[in-house]
């Protein structure tokens, strides 16, 4: 992945679907007049998982230097070959260093989260990438507001996202912001709790009295945080002033694996769908979406595709919540995570 100096889109040479290239003109236009007066109270800690980030995490880091608020940074290194705990030291973090064979979504960030002094802790993932400097301060503005416990920012695609990976994006990261409650799960269902580790914050307090992130989890421990928040009777604040990049171009079959893992998460923590509702009124909004933004985009030819890749994701899914039905060997091919496996 190639990353640009924060805030420029590379445009040239590079595939971007018109309504994409007219979302990032529109954000950077308006994050001119944002940032600037912004009152954070308390201390921010940015906590970042790695493994083998390479020259992702070099721009990261030199990205969050040149951020408007300072704040402590920790990056949690799982025994990475390469020099990820090296460069992250050069730009001032703290690093933690876990065993590979050890890394657990929500026990490694929860070690991390104990371990930070902040009063925020602003969760990111190695791929993500700071839109400009005023990323991590929007993120943060919110919580003078006692009610809000968690808060997570927009992600914007890369400029080298696929048709399917750009809309995904949009999809899920709107240009409107909200803020939701238990309450809302009556209209929004399962997307009440949701919210995204890849540039997630939370006030370290509320996180401690959900008893942090659980441990085991295949994926989803932003989710089932969420999930806890809300039922502790705080709010979730999505907020699309804070930005970065994220985005992902996968395979028909790693898109097919990781749809068996969320299968899986559902599985387990089956009291998030009984408490939210079921995801397959999300996945019918999310098809007439894409199709509408295929059409809009004329990219008629992906549509077979696209139809092939959701056939494939359900199929993913289902066989996702039926696991503990499945032969362990099968299992493991199915899932994205194999290391999940072999704890």
């Amino acid at each position: 992945m190639v990353f640009t100096k924060t805030g420029e889109v590379p445009r040239q040479g590079i595939y971007l679907p018109c309504k994409v290239q007219t979302l990032l003109d529109e954000a950077c236009e308006k994050q001119k007049y944002r940032g600037s007066d912004l009152n954070i109270h308390g201390m921010i800690s940015i906590i970042i998982p790695t493994y083998n980030a390479g020259q992702q995490i070099h721009c990261l880091c030199e990205a969050l230097r040149s951020q408007a608020v300072s704040s402590e940074l920790i990056v949690i290194d799982s025994s990475s070959s390469d020099r990820t705990a090296e460069i992250a030291e050069s730009f001032g973090a703290r690093v933690l260093v876990v065993r590979a064979e050890d890394f657990d979504h929500g026990g490694t960030r929860t070690l991390a989260g104990k371990a930070a002094t902040g009063d925020i802790l602003i969760y990111m993932t190695q791929d993500a990438l700071p839109f400009d400097k005023h990323s991590i301060g929007n993120i943060a503005g919110l919580f003078d507001d006692q009610k809000i416990a968690a808060s997570y920012g927009r992600q914007l695609p890369y400029p080298n996202a696929t048709a399917f990976g750009a809309h995904l994006r949009l999809f899920n990261y709107p240009e409107t912001p909200y803020i939701r409650t238990l309450s809302d799960k009556e209209k929004y269902g399962i997307k009440t709790p949701f919210l995204s580790n890849s540039f997630a914050a939370y006030r370290r307090s509320a996180l401690d009295e959900i008893r942090w992130f659980k441990e085991k989890l295949i994926l989803g421990e932003d989710t089932y945080a969420g999930a806890k928040l809300l039922l502790a009777g705080y709010t979730i604040a999505y907020v699309p002033d804070a930005m970065v990049y994220h985005s992902h171009n996968y395979t028909v079959i790693e898109e097919f694996k990781r749809y068996f893992d969320i299968g899986v998460f559902h599985k387990s923590e089956q009291w998030i769908i009984e408490e939210f509702g079921k995801a397959e009124g999300e996945g019918g909004r999310y098809m007439k979406s894409a199709f509408s933004f295929l059409r809009k985009n004329r990219k008629y030819c992906l549509i077979p595709e696209f139809v092939v890749r959701n056939i494939l994701k359900y199929l993913g899914y289902t066989l996702g919540r039926h696991y503990d039905q499945l032969p362990y060997a099968m299992i493991r091919k199915l899932s994205r995570h194999e290391y999940f496996w072999s704890k």
